[in-house]
This record gives C-alpha cells, structure tokens and sequence, in this order.
C-alpha cells in the first residue's frame, strides 16, 4: 500500500516553477547517470509533472518524470490528461517523457529504478513536524547515489516559496524564493517555510534571526527600489553575506528573487549565533 496521506490536491499552472528552475541548476540532476525525477504528491491535477518535464529537458534531453500520487482517482485523472497530451491537444510536446503511478512516500519505480531527485512540494504541509525526519529518510532511501530530495512548500500562485534540498547525508540546504515585484517584506514567506522550519519562526531560533535579518535589510536598502526590485534583492542577499551568513549561489540566483543558505545556519533547536 502506498504509504502517506492524501492531500489537499491544489495545483495550479506555473505553481512551481521557481523550484523547477532551481532543480535544472543541481548537479544531482545535471550529472546523473539516469536523470529519473519523480514529482511525488502532484495533486488534482498533472500538470505540474508535466511543466517539470518541460523545464528540465532543457536542461537534460534525456530527463523523465514519473508523477507519484497516493490518490488512484489522481493517478486515472492524470492519465487521461497524457492521453491528450500525446495528442497533441495540449500546449505540451507530445513526446514529453512523462508517466504516472500510485505511490507515497515509498517511491515504487517501475522497474526497480532509483530517482536522481525526488520534488515533494506541499506533500508535508497536512503533516506534524515529528513525522518530517522519518518521511525524508524513507524518501532518500530511494535515491540514486548523488541524489536529492527537494522538500518544500509554496503559495497558491507559485509567488512565495520555500524548500529544502536533502541528500543521504541529511539536509543540506534551504532555499528561498519570492517574487520581488510589489514584496513588502521576505518574512512573508514565514507561512510558506517547510514543515521542518514553520513552527520555528520564533525568537531563539535559527530560522527566526534569517527572517529578522532579510527584513532588515530589505527596508535598509529600499533606496535602490528606484533600479528595481532586483537590484534591491541582490543587495540583500550580499548584506547577509557579509553579516556572516553562508551561502550557495550568487548574482544569477539571486536575480531571480532567490536565497539559498547552508541548512546548519537555520537548523532547528540550536542558538543562532551558532552560525
């Protein structure tokens, strides 16, 4: 039986495609002898495994995505949504190399094959916090060496998000992204941080001093709003940067709205001076 629970099943076009963009960039796909990515939790709808899909064949023509739902009714809808891609009565290639399957948090693969990452997107959100180490360990379980889970929640538009990139050695990283057109302040993305983090955006916590610190120098460099929002955000990011935060990425990345810092300096349960 596959094992979870079933999901509120919110999709929506274009939901995730800040992650998509941040998975074509990771070596654990990039270099991958199979570049198998499973899209686990998809929901009501296939359309995100297909976008996946789209996206990263730029990335990898030889990329394939199997969407993971733990809902049978899920699984017939989205087979039938292939059936007309395959037609060609979509705006999605016809060839796309997509399928679909019932399965949760055991990741069954065909074949007996191992992903090169696993997206697990507002699959966690329903859950308690105490559930969250044991479904990433059964998650990484089925990785292919080099492998990453990407774990993590965003709002109904796709505009604010946040996740966690785990590989067998724990997690690794946890990545930020926000549309920064019309952004009053990159706390609001406290709603939408990953199970592991939401209940730890409180003082004394690691993941509460970030917030506290993007927000401060958000508003202290509100004067280059005036180059753009981008311009505003890069700032930010080399602020934190030099405040000591570690970090992955740079310029590029964070063009684009997003943050990507270590996960030891927001790890929970630990001061934040500890950085």
């Amino acid at each position: 039986m596959p094992v979870g629970s079933i999901t509120r099943g919110t999709t929506n076009t274009n939901r995730l495609r800040r992650v998509d963009r941040w998975i074509a960039e990771q070596p654990a796909l990039r270099r991958a002898a199979d570049p198998l990515v499973v899209d686990l939790g998809y929901g009501a709808s296939g359309v995100t495994a297909f976008e996946l899909a789209a996206r990263l064949r730029r990335t990898r023509p030889d990329v394939r995505v199997l969407g993971l739902e733990i809902d049978p009714a899920r699984v017939r809808t989205a087979d039938a949504q292939l059936v007309e891609v395959r037609g060609g009565r979509t705006p999605f290639p016809a060839d796309l190399p997509v399928s679909f399957g019932l399965g949760g948090f055991e990741v069954p693969v065909p074949g007996g094959g191992a992903p090169a990452v696993i997206r697990a997107f507002n699959v966690l959100r329903q859950y308690d916090e105490a559930d969250v180490a044991g479904a990433w360990a059964r998650m990484v379980e089925r990785l292919a060496p080099g492998g990453l889970l990407v774990e993590g929640t965003c709002d109904e538009l796709g505009r604010v998000a946040a996740w966690v990139g785990v590989t067998d050695a724990g997690p690794r990283t946890l990545t930020i992204s926000l549309r920064l057109r019309g952004l009053e302040a990159p706390s609001v993305v406290a709603e939408r941080l990953p199970k592991a983090l939401i209940h730890r955006n409180v003082p004394g916590e690691r993941v509460h001093d970030l917030l506290t610190a993007l927000d401060r120098a958000w508003r202290v460099h509100a004067p280059l709003s005036v180059y753009g929002p981008s311009q505003r955000w890069i700032a930010v990011a080399r602020t934190l940067r030099d405040e000591g935060w570690p970090m992955h990425g740079g310029t590029r990345r964070w063009r684009l709205g997003e943050l990507t810092v270590v996960w030891d300096a927001v790890a929970p349960g630990a001061a934040a001076s500890a950085r």
